[in-house]
């Protein structure tokens, strides 16, 4: 076997494990650095001992995946206010036609998957997300089928008894919605923020420590609808500061910027056509994958 069929093989699944890493770790920098790890090992593989290559190299990116996710825990604890994932910037070619796929890389629940253990994370994301077998699961965690069982029912519980139950909003209504929402905010408009804003929308702020924020979540329409004005108005008076419209973690987003720099990313998630929370990421570090559009796929 040659070189360039492992290289052919790693790059046709890559969009694949990408998204089963980022799911995991929620560092799209930190999932880049396995992927090139996990490559650097495929590239030793006796490709005539591999049955199954999408498992195979699942089962490798996992293990890679869920060192990194230990070796990180510390920093996690230490980390100076809200910790975010770091914003997913998505093609507008790539339609994410697949609703369960769509969910599972938006930033709620990328919060959600964070309060489960290393363990559960891996499992539910193989199990739930992408349908790998139980055994196909239970090798990539180094489990037997039987606890991976559990510990996949454990998550699902888990993640159903957190999980907003709501209505899709179509494209149209999001679209209205963001233009609102933009509108609003670049004209101070209380009022019309406090109409499409959810009563009990949640506010998060990641920063790190490195720049001004909220160390704190901010709860309620008012409150968050304060932060917002105040935070734009002070934008409003930052030279070369400009605000554009993307798509990140599959959610209409405000990135700003002062040329090509990112100054922040701020997330819109609507659910029963209200905006119910609001994630802004300004730590530097995290900025840095935005500019990169990366495939999500199946």
């Amino acid at each position: 076997m040659t070189t360039d069929e492992h290289a052919e093989r790693f790059t046709l699944l890559r969009p694949l494990l990408f998204t089963i890493v980022y799911e995991i770790l929620g560092s799209a920098t930190e999932s880049d650095d396995v992927l090139q790890d996990s490559y650097l090992r495929w590239a030793e593989v006796d490709l005539a001992t591999v049955r199954d290559t999408r498992s195979y190299l699942a089962r490798l990116v996992t293990r890679q995946t869920l060192n990194t996710l230990r070796a990180s825990t510390r920093r996690r604890e230490d980390y100076v206010g809200p910790w975010l994932p770091e914003p997913l910037l998505l093609d507008e070619n790539d339609p994410s036609a697949d609703v369960v796929l769509a969910e599972s890389v938006s930033m709620a629940m990328l919060v959600l998957l964070e309060t489960l253990t290393p363990d559960e994370r891996a499992v539910f994301v193989l199990r739930e997300v992408f349908g790998f077998g139980y055994d196909e699961v239970a090798a990539a965690v180094g489990k037997s089928v039987a606890a991976v069982h559990q510990v996949a029912h454990r998550a699902r519980e888990h993640v159903q008894a957190r999980c907003r139950r709501f209505q899709p909003v179509d494209t149209a209504k999001t679209a209205l919605i963001t233009e609102q929402f933009m509108a609003a905010t670049a004209t101070g408009d209380l009022a019309g923020l406090l109409e499409l804003l959810a009563p009990d929308v949640v506010w998060t702020a990641d920063s790190g420590g490195k720049v001004t924020a909220s160390r704190r979540p901010v709860v309620g329409a008012r409150k968050v609808a304060t932060v917002l004005l105040d935070l734009f108005r002070t934008g409003r008076e930052r030279p070369g500061l400009r605000f554009q419209i993307a798509k990140y973690n599959n959610a209409p987003a405000m990135v700003a910027t002062i040329g090509d720099h990112p100054e922040g990313v701020l997330l819109i998630e609507i659910t029963g056509e209200k905006i119910t929370n609001l994630y802004i990421i300004r730590n530097p570090e995290k900025l840095v994958a935005m500019t990169v559009p990366r495939e999500i796929s199946r």
